[in-house]
């Protein structure tokens, strides 16, 4: 399959740049794989398209405050992702703007209020506006980057170090049920819960199970590969305990469907998968799903809409067939739908 047949046509207007103002109040489009039925409703409505007995399995990850603003010695501004924190405590990190920075450098990061807040030393530069940071400060990276990091939206939200935005970023470009840290980016599907409806959902006999997926640095890498096959994915912690794999797998022996709220939901149960049954484990995944991938544990996904030749893409289009999610994408720009992080969502059944 050639990348390019994962393009399509955004207006940009549709890309959103805030989220709803009321999560639950999001735009939610149902398709109904076997008639192909197309359904335009709104995501506190869901629990009309799901049966009593189903179950709603939401990915836990908690995403670090890891966007953040630094400077030069000659006043240069960088901007920052922290990726991970190394075994020897140093952190590897995009620098944006590090063409001119030097190893050996020392360069001051700025807390939210853009101050300094404490020195670093650029390690090694690497590949790709990667570099390696010696954080010139005790304390567990977590910590500090609550006093100087931002949320870490993508790219085609604009943002900037404005604090008061960047308040409501923490807030909003995090899950309400987020509880393990170490994501660099959020599992937006997961976005549109409020506790009231995950409560008034299981009122109504639906089920719920929490897997964690730590969601990395290529959820912001593009496929440059020509076909798509070639891609290369970044892997990824995951887990499964053993009391969240027993309600998955119940739930499938009673003949209750399994909806996945996320891509990154979907890999991690396709990744601990045996047959039709999910394994209580943990580990590194790179699972790659594209069209052509038979699923063993998903009946059902709830999932933003996502950019072109991205990988999110390709798994969609797995799970619906590649003319019809390009179709109901079409369908979505028409009826101005919003899209991506901050967008409304589908609900795939």
């Amino acid at each position: 399959m050639n990348t390019q047949e994962l393009d399509y046509d955004l207006p940009a207007e549709l890309i959103a740049q805030q989220p709803a103002e009321i999560r639950s109040e999001s735009r939610l489009l149902v398709l109904e794989r076997k008639s192909g039925t197309l359904t335009d409703s709104v995501f506190k409505n869901i629990g009309e398209f799901l049966r009593a007995g189903d179950c709603l399995v939401l990915n836990d990850t908690k995403v670090l405050a890891a966007r953040f603003y630094a400077r030069r010695r000659t006043g240069g501004n960088l901007e920052g992702l922290f990726l991970k924190r190394e075994n020897n405590g140093v952190w590897d990190v995009m620098l944006k703007g590090a063409g001119k920075v030097k190893a050996r450098e020392k360069i001051w990061l700025k807390n939210v209020h853009g101050e300094d807040y404490c020195a670093a030393e650029v390690v090694e530069k690497k590949e790709d506006g990667k570099c390696l940071l010696n954080i010139e400060k005790d304390s567990q990276a977590e910590k500090i980057l609550e006093e100087i990091g931002f949320a870490p939206v993508p790219p085609y939200i604009k943002r900037d170090a404005y604090f008061e935005q960047a308040t409501k970023d923490r807030q909003r470009y995090q899950t309400v049920y987020a509880k393990q840290p170490g994501a660099i980016a959020a599992p937006t599907a997961g976005l549109h819960f409020t506790k009231e409806l995950i409560n008034g959902l299981e009122g109504r006999g639906i089920k719920f199970a929490y897997i964690t997926l730590h969601v990395g640095e290529g959820t912001f890498k593009p496929v440059k590969t020509e076909k798509l096959v070639e891609h290369r994915m970044h892997a990824e912690y995951f887990s499964i305990d053993e009391r969240n794999a027993r309600i998955i797998n119940d739930t499938k022996q009673a003949g209750g469907g399994i909806i996945a709220v996320g891509t990154t939901s979907v890999r991690t149960l396709e990744a601990s998968a045996k047959d039709s049954t999910v394994n209580a484990m943990s580990g590194q995944t790179e699972l790659f799903i594209l069209p052509g991938y038979r699923f063993k544990i998903v009946d059902a996904m709830v999932t933003n809409f996502h950019l072109p030749r991205s990988t999110l893409l390709a798994l969609v289009s797995a799970f619906t067939g590649l003319e019809t999610i390009l179709s109901i994408y079409r369908y979505a720009i028409e009826k101005r739908y919003r899209f991506y992080s901050y967008g409304d969502t589908m609900l795939i059944i």
